[in-house]
């Protein structure tokens, strides 16, 4: 009877020990595998896809018409008949010069031509009569001649004095004020045509290739948009194309110059900003931004062995999109690159990694928007 409660309780305390065990044997294996997904880095391919990118170009815009107003004659400036900074119609008064010797000049050859008028026509009527011969009457018509050519000469000059827009167009400041005795050829003024404006910029060889190419493909006018100062777009687009026909040996550029429409006179002459060209890449190999790392100017990524063990790969990035780098070489779509810790490891680790595909790669670009 003994023997048999001995059994009984060994049997039992078997089986509570397995009870116990078992649960602790599960517990031990889920955190085996937790931790081991844990230590499980995320990787993904590069891939090849369509993708628009913006060109930026520092640019400078200019006037299409821009003259600098000086004055024709000397004397002294009686009148300004417009402010600084306005918008001034073609033949419209800018300034009155009042040129003292220019006016004596013009009463005399006046006076002079009415005088040798009254002559002519005296002796016009004596020669009628026979008094006078035709030699006579010619000399006295030659000198009428010659003093109205001199009386419409300073007629001209003294017509100089009221100096006129000669298109229209947006005054710039004064450089003199009124009343100041001005000479022969002193600026007064600027004027500028902003109707529409030239926008400067330089393209490189490669850019200049292929906007050529895609011009040529598609036998559109290459469209342009201008980024100010402020930040904004113009809310005009403009349209480029070459204006030298030679690249700079130097700088490996070549001047561009795009016109654009500028109806409301925002954009003024001498403004700078950026024009921005929109490019297609066909097959641009990309690859996300935080899958890569800097050092010293030098971007790097972390490629995986099938094995699992890293390699740094320094990579050229040629464009930037959100999220996203365009490589230009460095690595292929074929290659395995680390997509996060790269702060964690080094050259030359074994790693464990999950390899996650474009589309939840993209997705998490989303999640992380919101």
């Amino acid at each position: 009877m003994k023997f048999f409660t001995g059994l009984k309780d060994s049997i039992l305390s078997k089986i509570l020990f397995l009870v116990f065990l078992i649960p602790t044997l599960l517990l031990s294996n889920c955190h085996s595998k937790n931790h081991e997904d844990k230590n499980s880095l995320m990787a993904t391919y590069p891939w090849r896809q369509e993708v628009t990118i913006d060109k930026n170009y520092v640019a400078q815009v200019k006037a299409i018409q821009r003259i600098e107003v000086r004055a024709f004659e000397k004397g002294y400036l009686t009148h300004i008949y417009m402010d600084e900074g306005k918008i001034v119609k073609k033949g419209q008064k800018l300034f009155q010069v009042m040129p003292m010797l220019v006016t004596a000049q013009h009463e005399k050859a006046k006076a002079e031509y009415e005088s040798t008028l009254i002559e002519y026509e005296n002796t016009e009527k004596l020669f009628k009569e026979n008094v006078v011969s035709q030699t006579e009457l010619s000399l006295i018509k030659a000198r009428l001649k010659k003093n109205k050519a001199a009386m419409e000469l300073a007629q001209a000059h003294l017509n100089l004095a009221t100096v006129t827009a000669p298109f229209t167009g947006i005054t710039d400041r004064f450089q003199v004020r009124l009343g100041s005795l001005v000479e022969e050829g002193t600026l007064l003024t600027t004027i500028s045509d902003i109707s529409k404006l030239w926008v400067y910029f330089n393209v490189s060889e490669k850019d200049y290739l292929n906007f050529s190419n895609a011009r040529r493909s598609g036998d559109k006018p290459l469209k342009v948009k201008f980024l100010m100062a402020n930040g904004e777009f113009f809310h005009h687009e403009g349209i480029a194309d070459t204006i030298e026909g030679e690249f700079d040996s130097e700088t490996g550029t070549i001047p561009f110059r795009a016109t654009f429409p500028n109806p409301e006179r925002l954009l003024r002459h001498g403004e700078t900003g950026n024009v921005v060209i929109k490019e297609i890449l066909k097959d641009a190999l990309l690859i996300p931004q935080k899958a890569t790392f800097e050092v010293l100017d030098k971007r790097y990524v972390y490629t995986i062995s099938s094995k699992g063990v890293l390699k740094s790969k320094e990579i050229k990035i040629s464009n930037e999109i959100p999220h996203l780098f365009v490589v230009e070489s460095g690595i292929s779509d074929s290659d395995i690159i680390l997509l996060e810790g790269l702060g964690k490891v080094h050259d030359g680790e074994t790693v464990k990694f999950n390899i996650e595909t474009r589309e939840n790669v993209m997705k998490s670009f989303e999640l992380s928007a919101h």
